[in-house]
Order: C-alpha cells, then structure tokens, then sequence
C-alpha cells in the first residue's frame, strides 16, 4: 500500500495527516474551517486519496497558516507515499464543470514545481473562508509535492461553483496522474530514470 503519515507542529499550527493513494476516496477531515473541510474532502472523495487531517491552527491570527500548512502537510504526505514514483501515470488533465463554471487542471507530477494560476474570485469570502486562500493553497500543495500545476478557470459566475469546480478538477487530474499504470512495468515514468532531485 501506498501510505504515508505525517506530523508537523509549529507556533502556528499542530498537524497530523495520513494520506492512501490506493484508497477509495474516504476521509476524516478537521481543520477549523469549515469550507476548507469542505474543499479537502471533495479532493479526497473525486481522486479517490483516503486522507486524514486534523489541523489546531492559530484561527484566532487569520486563516492563512491553517490553509497553507494544511496543504503543505498533504503535499508532504502524498510525495512520501509516491515514492520514486515508480510506475504511475505522472499526468492527469480534467474539465470540471459545476453548474454554470468550467475548470481546466492540468498536472504532472515531475519533481519540478511550478505554478500557473488564471482564476478569479469577485467575493472575499465563501462561508468564513477568504477566497485569495484558495490560490495559495493549491501553490503549497504544488511545491510540496512537486507538481508542475496549470489551473484555468474558463467561465463561470458562482464563487462557490468556481472554487469547487476547481478542487474537483485537481481531485480528478490527480487521480489520474498517482494511480499505477501496468503497462509501465513498474518504470520510472522518464527518460532520465528519476523524477526530481
């Protein structure tokens, strides 16, 4: 099995987080916020990522070390339980439509972070949680686990549907890109033998 746990406690936050990429999409999930909850748990149930997060944050500064930290965590975790990554399918694209919003994610998982965002928000805040969040999460969880990472909102009016439309495109391209391919043979997906490092 494909696990792995992780603990990391600083001044702002107290995080464990246990991740299966060969689950079935379950989670237990508790950071404090409740959209962020919202938002992990989609992303756990869409890539099939068994993940369990409990998070004690400093909520009463703001919401960003919770958010940030959370994703780092799960980043963390995910990249322990890929291992040399051997054998997976290291790409994942998805459209995600939710009501009137389309989403494009496009990922590979090559060692080499980087980030590309073009999407916006026209409220502050979705429930207690502030939206300019949303983009710096998925940046921590691009660097912690070393995804070269494209988000494009297409369209769409709804911030709630364009956030989620979101998280289940990047749910989906994940899936795509950490479940094993056999054909592969158990090879590293890359002509220089390694991905990153």
């Amino acid at each position: 099995m494909r696990t792995a746990s992780i603990a990391r406690k600083t001044h702002e936050t107290d995080i464990s987080v246990e991740v299966n990429l060969d689950g079935t999409g379950t989670y237990d999930v508790s950071t404090g916020i409740g959209f962020l909850d919202h938002m992990i748990e989609q992303f756990s149930r869409h890539s099939l990522i068994d993940i369990t997060c409990r998070i004690e944050g400093d909520l009463h500064v703001d919401q960003h070390h919770t958010t940030e930290d959370s994703a780092i965590a799960i980043g963390q975790a995910i990249s322990q339980a890929l291992g040399d990554k051997a054998g997976i399918g290291r790409y994942g694209e998805a459209h995600s439509p939710m009501d009137e919003a389309l989403s494009r994610v496009v990922l590979d998982i090559s060692g080499r972070p980087y980030f590309v965002w073009k999407a916006a928000f026209t409220q502050e805040k979705l429930g207690e949680f502030d939206t300019e969040l949303v983009e710096h999460w998925f940046h921590s969880i691009s660097q912690a686990v070393g995804i070269t990472l494209h988000i494009e909102q297409l369209y769409g009016t709804n911030n709630h549907h364009i956030c989620e439309g979101i998280f289940k495109g990047f749910a989906r391209a994940m899936r795509s890109a950490v479940e094993l391919d056999p054909r592969k043979g158990g090879a590293i997906p890359s002509t220089k033998g390694q991905l990153g490092g």
